[in-house]
């Protein structure tokens, strides 16, 4: 069976709350690294959240 071309990735809030979402990526298609605007609970705000690798 083929391997997945997709990898996981830890989007994680630059508020500094520890609040994380774990996105799938194409690492041929997008070079670059995420940075995606996503809801943060813990500050009840929008705010950037930056691709880290999943440990």
């Amino acid at each position: 069976m083929a391997k997945s071309n997709t990898i996981q990735v830890k989007m994680v809030s630059t508020a500094n709350t520890g609040y994380f979402y774990v996105k799938f990526r194409n690492p041929k298609s997008m070079n670059e690294k995420l940075e995606l605007k996503k809801y943060d609970p813990k500050v009840r705000k929008h705010v950037i959240f930056k691709e880290q690798k999943i440990k």
